[in-house]
């Protein structure tokens, strides 16, 4: 078995893909690193290359190898040279479900969640309805022809894409004008809306153990410097605040690693994920579930993961052991 970094991909959030593969990398060493750049050519890529690639998160990756093929093609290589899969991947193909079904139908193992549960929770109005149904509270959603009606009701809403992450084209809608760069955005990607909640924003990863059972790791709370925790106040901006674990009350902190439980089983994820909130006068809301949320040295997951005492790289193991574990039934 040889493990394999895939790291990059089409979409926007291939940056931040790059600053996980570097944590990754720091993590499995042995590992080999396999670039998916965004002409959807997959490329090896090496060591020297990828860690001194500085300032990840504005910068685009070049591996200036040649190329392994399409990822069809790198995938057939995979199955054929018996490769586990390490995801360092995020949004898009990677993460809508479209990535692991590929993978599923060679056999190739790989880590986090299957393809029908990552499709299912990268669809924010979808992964919403999912987790109504485990009884947790989420924002009502607005219509697009009902958007001045309801900011007339509200005072205040928020809109972001339904299928997008690293809070990329996070929309505040704070004045009339806002209205405008809503519906210019909904033109051309679908767009949810719903009224914006006050409270402290706060996110809980969800951890499965090798026999299966799964834990939530502690909650984390969020203080963006400007306060809007967008993709500059998640990757660049050196005044947010993230506080593992977080300072609210015993019984809400309970609460959210409860919620962020019930979200996992909701959406049949594997191996690992993490559920945002907006812990409101209401208590917890939830926003929407990652199930290959950021791994970079400055995410929430591994942050959560050292407050839990597990060290980055057995955690990383033992998802290689579940992946080839789940492949392998």
């Amino acid at each position: 078995m040889r493990i394999t970094i895939l790291f990059g991909g089409t979409n926007k959030e291939r940056l931040v893909s790059v600053a996980s593969a570097q944590a990754l990398h720091a993590a499995l060493p042995e590992a080999d690193l396999w670039f998916w750049d965004v002409d959807d050519t997959v490329h090896e890529a090496s060591s020297e290359a990828l860690l001194k690639h500085s300032r990840p998160f504005e910068h685009p990756f070049r591996s200036g190898t040649p190329s392994l093929g399409k990822i069809e093609q790198a995938l057939d290589r995979a199955r054929g040279e018996d490769r586990v899969l390490v995801l360092g991947l995020h949004g898009g193909t990677a993460e809508n479900g479209e990535l692991q079904a590929m993978c599923e139908l060679r056999g190739i193992p790989f880590t986090g969640s299957g393809s029908a549960s990552s499709h299912l929770a990268f669809d924010k109005v979808a992964a919403k309805r999912f987790a109504a149904i485990a009884g947790i509270m989420a924002p009502a959603g607005v219509a697009l022809e009902d958007l001045d009606t309801a900011f007339a009701e509200y005072g205040r809403l928020i809109a972001k894409p339904v299928r997008d992450g690293s809070s990329y084209g996070l929309i505040f809608v704070n004045a009339k004008q806002d209205l405008v760069a809503v519906r210019r955005a909904a033109k051309t990607e679908e767009y949810v809306i719903e009224p914006f909640i006050a409270g402290q924003e706060a996110t809980c990863g969800v951890l499965e153990r090798l026999d299966g059972s799964l834990i939530a790791l502690p909650p984390v709370e969020i203080i963006p410097a400007e306060g809007a925790f967008d993709y500059e106040a998640k990757y660049i901006a050196k005044a947010t605040q993230e506080i593992c674990p977080a300072r609210f009350a015993a019984d809400v902190n309970a609460r959210i690693m409860d919620l962020a439980l019930r979200a996992h089983k909701a959406l049949s994820c594997g191996g690992y994920s993490r559920t945002d909130f907006v812990v409101s006068d209401k208590g917890p809301i939830y926003l929407e579930t990652n199930t290959l949320p950021g791994l970079t040295k400055a995410s929430l997951y591994p942050k959560a993961l050292k407050a839990q005492g597990i060290e980055f790289a057995d955690f990383l193991h033992h998802q290689i052991a579940l992946a080839n574990k789940r492949m392998h039934k």
